[in-house]
């Protein structure tokens, strides 16, 4: 099986998502990759709207209100209504999504760790400032459809 080398950096990328799916299952997690993901958006920015989650995570509204639905039935999260704007709602984690959170960026530890097992801590530094600086590129381009 091919191992990348030449492959384009799109497909590559794919496959390393695809890989890190693989290998991030809610049995290890303790929930779904997306509440995961969610979950630690909110750890680090509590009390954001359900717009700031969505363009945070680059998912449609309809996509976020799903997502919700499935945290606050866990219970970890609230949504509560704005009080400076009643048509928003402020999104934030509770102690139980706090705790969950904890156990699963543990688990991704341990994840990250397998899939970068070969690379330096000074890669896995730099390969963490290039993929930031490409999702800033991202989030500040325009999306064509």
């Amino acid at each position: 099986m091919e191992n990348g080398s030449g492959t384009g950096l799109i497909t590559l990328l794919t496959r390393v998502s695809k890989a890190l799916h693989k290998r991030t299952p809610e049995s290890v997690l303790g929930m779904k990759w997306r509440q995961s993901q969610a979950l630690g958006v909110l750890l680090k920015h509590n009390g954001v709207t359900q717009q700031e989650l969505g363009d945070a995570m680059l998912m449609d509204n309809n996509t976020v209100v799903l997502l919700l639905n499935e945290l606050e039935a866990a219970g970890f999260s609230v949504r509560r209504r704005d009080p400076g704007d009643r048509r928003r709602h402020i999104v934030e984690i509770t102690p139980a999504g706090r705790r969950a959170i904890e156990r699963s960026e543990k688990a991704q530890e341990g994840i990250e760790d397998q899939l970068l097992g070969d690379l330096s801590p000074d890669e896995r530094a730099t390969l963490a400032a290039l993929l930031n600086r490409v999702m800033d590129g991202l989030l500040k381009a325009p999306v064509e459809h």
